[in-house]
């Protein structure tokens, strides 16, 4: 599929998004390994964590699905997944395969992760290393990318890891194999990553200490199931903020948006850049801060943005290159190299596409300096990534005439319903089979 979009006119409004990613994929997982019943609400029914489910299905696992974003799980224990008839094919879900990767080498069986073309492209060293030093067996392609066939039945050892790169998805990799070790498990992160699972595991019982960048867990806990409301996905509810942002004059409120500390670093920077952003109704659900977002059209200025704060936007860098795309001035991103290895090379992809749309990107390996100006008509590649795909729907809004991005399918990965949320808030976006 495609995306054909018209300069548009936002209008003011009341929204909300889907659930969050990472939480659904981590109440998933969480709630199967844990005794008793586990009630998911807010569920984000996209194709990656649909993956994970039928993940878990295969894995003995019973989930009963009350309506799209209502489950329910009968966990089994930690010791209750059974050995699955076939290879656990877990779609487009980089987070899916890291944290599944720990958590089977704990079990008694062996089995096989593997994924679609792009996710058995993405690098997997980075998990098997520290899972290896912990005592388990992983074959994979020579070049340490999937399909990884992990073996069963050996005994894990808690290991003291650094980690050489800031990665939730390497840090709950290793936690969770924690949970089958002998002995304490610690990793220590050189910046801040998002820790919902460390908080979801506390919030199901178990004793997880975290100390200036040291998170530590004891082996043999076991967790108990719990009721769980999904928070919206902010990195979803940024690419309607960056609408709103580079709009003339809306006025939107995006409802019930997780706010974790350790994600908001894009509300930080798109701040800093001028963006007219605030938060109302701060609260919890469960151990998640929450809020309503109220977001004005805004003119925004370029920054230096810190590198202190590239591990709280990670998955928002498409967002903020357009953002950067439309400032006045030079925007200079650094120590983004882990965008090289996401569901695309991100760097290159929203270069590529700016520069299609008349914009100045000037590259460098970690990094890209954007020279702020006016979008134009064309037609971009969003290199089968829902984010690239979604960041340039966005802009191609203010463009001064008609966009075309190609490759969109994935967006249904993570933001089902995209096409149809902005359209009610004004976009002119529709979407056309592939020629």
């Amino acid at each position: 599929m495609d995306y054909r979009v018209e300069p548009s006119t936002l209008r003011d409004a009341l929204v909300t998004v889907p659930g969050d990613k990472s939480i659904s994929h981590r109440a998933l997982m969480l709630g199967s390994i844990a005794n008793g019943v586990t009630d998911i609400s807010g569920f984000l029914a996209g194709e990656d964590c649909r993956a994970t489910l039928q993940a878990f299905r295969q894995l003995g696992v019973e989930i009963i699905e009350r309506d799209a974003t209502t489950l329910t799980i009968n966990g089994v224990g930690a010791h209750g997944l059974g050995a699955p008839g076939d290879d656990l094919d877990l779609g487009n879900s980089g987070t899916a395969m890291r944290l599944m990767a720990g958590l089977m080498a704990g079990q008694d069986f062996s089995c096989t992760l593997t994924g679609d073309a792009s996710l058995n492209g993405r690098p997997m060293g980075r998990v098997i290393t520290p899972l290896t030093q912990m005592g388990a067996a992983i074959d994979s392609d020579c070049d340490g990318t999937p399909p990884l066939q992990i073996s069963g039945g050996l005994r894990l050892q808690g290991i003291d890891y650094e980690m050489p790169m800031a990665s939730a998805q390497v840090k709950s990799c290793v936690l969770l194999a924690g949970l089958y070790a002998n002995g304490r498990t610690t990793v220590t992160e050189p910046a801040v990553t998002r820790d919902h699972t460390e908080r979801m595991l506390r919030t199901m019982g178990a004793n997880v200490t975290s100390e200036r960048g040291r998170i530590s867990i004891e082996s043999g806990q076991q967790l108990t199931g719990t009721a769980i409301e999904v928070p919206a996905d902010l990195s979803s509810a940024a690419f309607v903020i960056l609408a709103v942002l580079l709009s003339n004059n809306a006025d939107v409120l995006i409802e019930n948006v997780g706010v974790n500390p350790t994600r908001t670093g894009v509300i930080d920077i798109l701040q800093s850049m001028g963006g007219d952003i605030s938060l109302q109704n701060q609260r919890s659900l469960g151990d998640e801060p929450v809020a309503d977002i109220r977001v004005k059209s805004s003119t925004l200025g370029a920054v230096v943005v810190d590198p202190a704060l590239v591990s709280l936007a990670i998955d928002e860098f498409p967002v903020l290159f357009v953002a950067a795309a439309a400032a006045t001035g030079k925007t200079v991103f650094s120590g983004i190299a882990e965008l090289r290895v996401k569901e695309s090379d991100r760097i290159a992809a929203m270069a590529t596409g700016l520069r299609k749309l008349g914009i100045q990107v000037d590259e460098s390996e970690d990094g890209a300096v954007v020279h702020g100006g006016q979008f134009s008509g064309g037609s971009v590649d969003s290199f089968g990534d829902h984010r690239i795909a979604m960041a340039f729907a966005i802009a191609a809004g203010a463009a001064t005439g008609p966009v075309v991005i190609t490759d969109v399918d994935a967006v249904e990965t993570s933001f089902p319903g995209f096409a149809e949320l902005m359209g009610l808030l004004g976009a002119n976006i529709s979407v056309e089979s592939a020629t």
